[in-house]
């Protein structure tokens, strides 16, 4: 646990501000705004499950400020609040600051008092205040401030305002200068007798180092999560200590004989801090109108109904496809024709210089043209789609997928939250395995992980768009062909979905036996998404973070690429041997040696799989780009390509193993190779069983 919480402090002189709040209060915003850091800010729930930290200066003194997951209590029933309750209780933080949602402030003081149990060192953040007023909820932050014991500062962290009042509280509690004492919760003579009878010796064993009252209540709830993490931090077991243990069957006795079991005695606590929370909104918020939530609930009649709620979603899906396959287009060649017009230049040095052809080889034909490639497919794609993706995201429709697909999932055994990782998939396979820490189940976890390469990522798309262009919408011209393109691919990214339910389910009733876990899901209010950051965010923060992973990979490929291509065994190359040998094999399942190859030599990235067939199909040393999709076409039926050779390739693109970052992220997300060659086989032995299935079945029918 130490190693978890440790923080870098340059000097002992920095101040640690923990950052806590509800999901979806703009928590994230405000440490961006601080810190000058790009968190990604999102509109959905448990989006954050590890924290960020970054530095700011104020008043002359450094603080180290830490962004922790979104959490309603630090009850500790999920894995975001553990690592929340965690970092306030033994992070040993100099302050901690709770964001708070100035339009729902009754639901957010839950964990004000929460903390408060904690420690004193507490400033509370009155956040969305332009929201508020908007929908006409005034906030006496006075009122609020006075009942509670702590500073209170109301901010609008989207246009900056209160920022720096928020700075000068943390800086005064930070170093001790508030002498107020804070709101204390009170739970009833017998509850506060048994804590009385085992608070001394509790204070006594911790020497200071924990609260201890709030110690005794979590000690008399029984609460083993908590009990571990106490013995991770003080290194000695509380429970081994023979006087508290006594104490502790003596507060109990106490409260068996008031007829208080431990559910009722964590029903007198949570409705004790619910009845608190009440009791403090009713004397310092005002509603002016208490039918501000009525326009959001219109909206969500519609694009949640068991009518309109998955048709909407699936033309909103079609839409973010149709922008992102035709918007791609003209920059994808542009840069495509930049890139390898440097490949000519180096071409030229190399030649000049004198070095040794297999060098050019190597690093030319082989590394570098297999990065452009990479980076010429997969850069114009991300920059429309992630952006696109992201304002749905800041808007609030995100939490609203999940919302309409939670009844399949439950179906199917899984977690309604693997819808949102599912949706990260489209973008990125492996930042939607990473994506599936906000599931707090690990049987659902790893059931998300498994099945999260069954949505096609970024890197399949050029694949699929070019076949479904070349052999099924190519009879049309014009704005006709791109809106068939996008009704087919659409109908590929359904298919995908249907798969995940379908093994999800699957595996849920064998491997990863278990009954779907409940959730609480929160539908945010829609807002007006920050159209600028998000773009920019976006770009920086997701689509050059997967583009440098996938060149990293994808640049030792291009070597062995190269390799074999080039180097013979008698007078026939290694591609073309192994090609040969896997041929028999993959005309089973409708394809041939040469596809099978390119998706093999594809593992590390997806977007080198249709040069690669290029280069062995023309029989080049190195991977090629022809001009058109028509000639490209061309040299594909020339090689005994058919409509069921498309279909075939474009299910086994669907269906196959993870690529390689994917296949690394899996494995470091769930510290197992056992699950990660399972993420693996999973896709793969359902991409071949469907081709083979498809393809004979066809055969058979004496359909081609």
């Amino acid at each position: 646990m130490e190693s978890e919480l440790k923080i870098n402090r340059l000097n002992q002189n920095d101040k640690l501000i923990a950052l806590a709040g509800n999901p979806n209060v703009g928590k994230s915003t405000i440490f961006n705004s601080l810190t000058g850091m790009n968190q990604h800010t999102g509109n959905w729930p448990g989006k954050t499950v590890t924290h960020a930290q970054g530095r700011y200066q104020h008043k002359g003194r450094s603080f180290i400020l830490v962004d922790l997951p979104g959490t309603y209590s630090l009850a500790a029933n999920s894995a975001e609040e553990e690592v929340a309750r965690d970092f306030i209780c033994f992070g040993n933080p100099d302050a901690t600051v709770i964001v708070a949602d100035a339009t729902c402030l009754e639901r957010n003081l839950f964990l004000v008092l929460h903390t408060l149990e904690i420690t004193n060192h507490v400033v509370l953040c009155v956040n969305l205040l332009d929201e508020a007023a908007r929908k006409k909820i005034h906030v006496d932050l006075n009122a609020l401030e006075n009942q509670l014991g702590i500073p209170v500062i109301g901010t609008s962290a989207r246009s900056g305002k209160g920022l720096d009042r928020l700075m000068d509280a943390v800086y005064q509690i930070s170093n001790g200068e508030s002498s107020r004492s804070p709101y204390a919760i009170r739970y009833g003579d017998a509850v506060e007798q048994a804590i009385d009878i085992v608070s001394p010796y509790v204070r006594e064993l911790l020497k200071d180092r924990l609260n201890s009252r709030w110690v005794s209540l979590k000690l008399l709830d029984g609460d083993e999560i908590l009990l571990k993490a106490l013995q991770e931090y003080l290194d000695s077991d509380l429970m081994a200590d023979p006087p508290l243990v006594q104490k502790l069957e003596e507060a109990k006795t106490l409260l068996d004989l008031e007829g208080i079991d431990r559910e009722r005695f964590r029903d007198i606590i949570a409705s004790q801090v619910v009845s608190c929370s009440e009791t403090i909104c009713e004397k310092a918020v005002t509603k002016e109108n208490d039918k501000y939530h009525d326009l959001d609930r219109k909206i969500d009649r519609v694009i949640t109904s068991k009518t309109w709620g998955i048709p909407i979603m699936i033309a909103l899906l079609g839409v973010v496809f149709w922008l992102t396959i035709t918007g791609a287009n003209y920059p994808s060649q542009m840069l495509a024709s930049f890139l390898f017009g440097i490949e000519d230049h180096l071409t030229d040095f190399f030649l000049q210089s004198g070095a040794p052809p297999w060098v050019h080889g190597v690093l030319i034909l082989g590394v570098y043209r297999t990065l452009a490639w990479v980076v010429s497919v997969m850069l114009p794609p991300m920059a429309i789609f992630f952006p696109l993706f992201t304002l749905l995201e800041d808007l609030g429709y995100l939490p609203r997928v999940a919302f309409n697909l939670d009844n399949f999932f439950k179906k199917s055994c899984a977690h309604g939250k693997q819808a949102l990782s599912m949706c990260m998939g489209f973008g990125c396979n492996a930042a939607g395995v990473i994506g599936c820490r906000i599931i707090n189940s690990p049987r659902e976890r790893l059931i998300a992980m498994i099945t999260n390469n069954f949505v096609p990522c970024n890197g399949r798309f050029p694949t699929l768009i070019a076949i479904i262009t070349m052999f099924f919408a190519g009879v049309f011209t014009g704005p006709a062909r791109s809106v068939l393109a996008t009704l087919l691919l659409t109908g590929v990214i359904v298919l995908g979905v249907v798969m995940t339910l379908i093994i999800s389910r699957l595996l849920s009733k064998t491997v990863l036996k278990g009954l779907p876990s409940s959730f609480a899901l929160e539908l945010p209010p829609y807002r007006k998404p920050q159209i600028g950051k998000v773009i920019v965010r976006s770009i920086f923060d997701r689509t050059l973070f997967v583009l440098g992973r996938a060149v990293m990979v994808a640049a030792p490929a291009g070597l062995i690429i190269w390799v074999l291509a080039n180097v013979s065994v008698g007078d026939t190359s290694l591609l073309t041997q192994c090609a040969s040998f896997l041929d028999p094999f993959a005309r089973l399942i409708g394809l041939d040696g040469y596809i099978l190859m390119a998706f093999i030599l594809g593992f590390p990235a997806n977007e080198i799989v249709v040069p690669i067939i290029i280069m062995s199909y023309m029989a080049s040393g190195s991977m090629l780009e022809l001009d058109s999709l028509a000639q490209l076409r061309e040299l594909l039926v020339s090689h005994g390509w058919t409509w069921l050779t498309a279909i075939c390739v474009m299910l086994f693109s669907l269906m196959h193993w993870p690529c390689g970052t994917t296949c690394l992220t899996i494995r470091k997300e769930s510290q197992s190779w056992k699950w990660t060659f399972a993420a693996f086989l999973i896709p793969t032995v359902t991409g071949i069983t469907i081709c083979f299935l498809v393809a004979n079945t066809v055969r058979l029918m004496g359909l081609v």
